[in-house]
């Protein structure tokens, strides 16, 4: 009698279904000619008492083995090897490799990439969480853009549309694009001039690879957007840091850079700066783009929150104006309805915007088209407008509201610069409370820290007035410990 206790181990410490590891012993006893061509094998009730298994699980064992070709089941009479044992195996499984899986490091060659340094997670449970500068999800119109997403999947005209041309994002949201930008932006451009992405960071990463290699040289500000940074560190470029004070980054300095060294591309966010929220100057704009103009460098405009802005209207973009054709121009609908809603923009002269879809082509052969053009109907009947005047006026009021809070209830522990929009405050802690002794607390979570400024940002747009109070609350009792712990 064949001793299919011995042939077959079962280990319930592997992440592997038992009815799995039976399936692998036959696999591995037939290989080994232990088990040879028409053996019959135990009925599925006798194998289940030999082995210990619910019956359900040999039954589960050798529908696998029989949908692979091992073995024969005829019903109601017998299980027995199969006469022609299969000669391409779909999987090598073996016990040891079972056991070994994935678990070990992957030994070849390749390269690695260096992290960005933001949190793309939260996996601790935290009541509070300050973010970086998320939009509020809850006055987002999710719901109505999820319907016509629906309503779009269900007609057969709409199918049709959803699957052409997604390579450079769908001609409806391109051309709604065209007018809202025009009128929002003053950009004076064409669909063509236009890419779809999954977020600016998809656009600042397709950019920086064709523009920038190991003999370029790029200028961004300090400190700076860390993605950004890591987007042109893949590209083996040079990275030259310029200081960025109240009035964004220092164009004089750029430009004595630009007469000493070519310079190739300056990377630079106008409006509340990542991670300072201060703004670049319209007296700087100008300059930048003179500059542009004189030693040839691009400029890649980074405009990701373009729209809250509180204090005054915004100041028009520097892709708005006459730049030759040597601006890159970046913004994103995930800072205005949803971080979860990865569709952002590029706007570029035509022959780069090809080039830059052929690059996305290689990875990604499009976006998802419903969406796309759920999000053109959104911005044609003018919803998207009317959530941005809700939400601007809302979270204007919860900036102010915070405003007052830092200074009646932390005044003592920091400094801060109250930006004129966006959706968070930068907040620099005085010297003698290092920022690393907030990075854990009880029930509160800040995902952007700066060690080096001593700082982080308090993102106040996605929080209501109770939600800020409490954050606010739990940092004081955060200070007055380290206070009370360094007397």
């Amino acid at each position: 009698m064949i001793p299919f206790d011995r042939i077959v181990k079962i280990d319930k410490d592997l992440n592997i279904p038992v009815y799995r590891q039976i399936a692998v012993a036959i696999i591995n006893a037939i290989r080994n000619s232990v088990l040879k061509a028409g053996t019959h094998l135990p009925g599925s009730r006798e194998l289940a008492k030999i082995l210990g298994v619910h019956r359900k699980t040999v039954i589960a064992a050798y529908e696998e083995l029989n949908a692979q070709d091992w073995i024969v089941i005829v019903p109601r009479k017998q299980v027995s090897v199969a006469e022609h044992i299969p000669v391409l195996k779909p999987q090598d499984w073996s016990q040891s490799q079972l056991k070994k899986s994935y678990k070990n490091e992957f030994s070849l060659p390749f390269r690695t990439v260096e992290k960005s340094g933001l949190s793309v997670g939260i996996t601790s449970v935290f009541d509070i969480i300050i973010d970086d500068g998320h939009p509020d999800v809850g006055l987002s119109p999710i719901d109505d853009l999820l319907k016509t997403y629906r309503t779009l999947a269900s007609r057969k005209h709409s199918v049709k549309d959803a699957h052409i041309g997604t390579e450079q994002g769908t001609l409806k949201l391109r051309k709604e694009l065209v007018s809202y930008l025009s009128e929002t932006r003053g950009l004076n451009i064409t669909a063509e001039n236009i890419l779809i992405t999954h977020g600016a960071q998809m656009s600042i990463y397709l950019s920086s690879q064709l523009l920038l290699n190991n003999s370029t040289k790029i200028i961004i500000g300090k400190p700076n957007y860390l993605i950004a940074n890591n987007a042109f560190k893949e590209t083996g470029t040079n990275i030259i840091e310029v200081d960025v004070d109240n009035d964004g980054i220092d164009v004089y300095a750029i430009e004595e850079l630009c007469k000493k060294i070519k310079i190739d591309a300056v990377y630079v966010i106008p409006h509340h700066h990542y991670p300072t929220t201060v703004m670049l100057s319209v007296e700087r704009r100008m300059k930048l783009l003179e500059l542009s103009n004189e030693f040839l460098f691009t400029i890649i405009e980074d405009d990701y929150d373009y729209d809250y802005h509180y204090s005054s209207s915004p100041y028009l973009p520097l892709a708005s104006a006459d730049h030759n054709g040597n601006v890159i121009y970046i913004g994103s609908f995930s800072k205005m309805l949803d971080p979860a809603i990865r569709i952002g923009f590029m706007v570029a002269p035509q022959n780069f915007v090809t080039q830059c879809t052929a690059l996305r082509n290689a990875i990604d052969v499009g976006g998802d088209g419903y969406m796309q053009n759920a999000l053109a109907m959104m911005i044609k009947d003018g919803e998207l407008k009317r959530h941005i005047k809700k939400a601007k006026k809302i979270y204007h009021s919860r900036r102010d509201h915070l405003d007052t809070l830092l200074r009646e209830k932390l005044g003592e522990y920091i400094t801060y610069w109250l930006p004129t929009g966006g959706m968070a405050i930068w907040i620099k802690l005085l010297p003698q409370y290092p920022i690393g002794h907030l990075e854990v607390m009880n029930g509160l979570k800040i995902k952007r820290i700066s060690i080096a400024q001593n700082a982080f940002r308090f993102g106040f747009a996605s929080m209501d007035e109770k939600e800020l109070e409490n954050a606010v609350d739990l940092l004081v009792l955060q200070f007055q410990k380290f206070k009370a712990k360094e007397k």
